[in-house]
């Protein structure tokens, strides 16, 4: 990798799965922080309070993976109340909904909002990850 993400955030409320994803972030030395949060709510707390700071370059999430199933609030939940934040913050972040789900419905409900710009099936790997950074962060590829 030529240049780091910033940051990415992980959103999950599994803590082995949380686990296993922070040793393959870390392991492929691609960002200069990396933020778990158990829950949507969370997530959009970080988010908003970054928002808020005056350097939100450094602190705001380039990548964000996203669980489905949570307490207090699941990854729709998350992605409507996201959808509230200003569109130049939006448009600097990639999510990609990480999930054990099989129901089609889950796949085609995440493709037909455009915050999402991956559906993919747990648990990330180093091939997904990689195929991920080429897409969509080139530059840091």
């Amino acid at each position: 990798m030529n240049n780091k993400l910033n940051c990415i955030l992980l959103i999950d409320d599994d803590d082995a799965t949380n686990f296993i994803h922070q040793v393959i972030i870390k392991k492929s030395d691609i960002t200069e922080q990396l933020v778990t949060t158990l829950n949507g709510k969370q997530a959009l707390d970080f988010l908003t309070k970054n928002v808020e700071d005056a350097n939100t370059e450094n602190t705001l999430p380039s990548l964000i993976f996203l669980d489905i199933n949570m307490p207090v609030m699941d990854g729709w939940e998350f992605i409507e109340a996201y959808k509230g934040l200003s569109e130049s913050i939006r448009k600097q972040i990639v999510i990609v909904m990480l999930t054990t789900s099989y129901d089609p419905d889950d796949k085609e409900k995440a493709i037909r909002i455009p915050e999402i710009s991956e559906f993919e099936k747990k648990p990330l790997t180093f091939d997904m990850l990689n195929r991920l950074m080429e897409k969509h962060f080139p530059e840091n590829s």
